[in-house]
């Protein structure tokens, strides 16, 4: 049954029946919080929700425990999914804090009625693909100071996803004039000889890219060299690209 106003937000009456069933608490023991805070009454209330869902920081109004009472589309993108589905669920069911005492700190300060702003470093997993993230919420109690606990205001800085490692060059600078002097007819001894290696070094190199390109002799070794742009296509004797 869905108790609560048209726009999906819970009444007070609402609010108070479901702290009953959540084992008989009464409805003083449960004070509903409307996420729109000081803005929450006229039309104020519904300029704050547009603006929220406007801004393109990742944005979630909390209860003290960490109840998600609203969060904005920026917030609910980074699991793939729609600001309705994250109402109700709690912050530390989506966010893994990096460190312990971060949580404590602001634990502690909720106890105690302090009010300022506390960043926790937190990861979490991409809806979009799966990918770990990290980020900061800078967790910041608000609403009016006589209610104890205050809802939380969550902001999420994403941080930079990790660079892509670089794509692995095909063939590295000693193989890339193996094959160079493969391609222009020179024998394993001389090759050895041009580049300060053993007859069994060239063939260990040779042996590599073979395996790595699973080709086998020597000409498809210069064939792929050339497909793969290891070798110059207009130069003549063969050098490395």
């Amino acid at each position: 049954m869905d108790n609560g106003t048209p726009d999906g937000t819970p009444t007070a009456d609402a609010d108070a029946a479901a702290a009953a069933d959540e084992g008989g608490k009464a409805p003083c023991e449960r004070t509903y919080i409307d996420p729109a805070g000081p803005y929450a009454g006229g039309p104020w209330r519904n300029y704050f929700l547009i603006l929220l869902d406007r801004i393109p920081t990742p944005i979630a109004v909390c209860r003290a425990h960490g109840e998600v009472l609203i969060a904005n589309p920026a917030m609910a993108e980074q699991w793939g999914t729609a600001p309705g589905q994250l109402r109700g669920r709690n912050l530390l069911d989506l966010f893994e804090p990096r460190a312990k005492a971060q949580l404590d700190r602001l634990t502690e300060a909720l106890r105690l009625g302090r009010r300022s702003r506390y960043p926790v470093e937190v990861r979490w997993r991409d809806g979009s693909d799966g990918s770990e993230r990290e980020g900061e919420l800078t967790i910041d109690p608000v609403g009016d100071p006589s209610v104890h606990p205050p809802a939380l205001l969550a902001l999420l800085r994403v941080g930079d996803p990790a660079p892509a490692p670089a794509p692995r060059a095909p063939a590295s600078p000693v193989e890339a004039r193996i094959l160079a002097l493969a391609a222009g007819g020179a024998t394993t001894a001389s090759i050895g000889t041009a580049l300060g290696l053993t007859v069994d070094g060239v063939n260990y190199h040779l042996t590599r890219l073979a395996r790595r390109w699973r080709v086998q002799g020597r000409t498809a070794l210069v064939a792929r060299a050339y497909v793969l742009g290891v070798l110059a296509a207009d130069s003549w004797p063969p050098a490395p690209a």
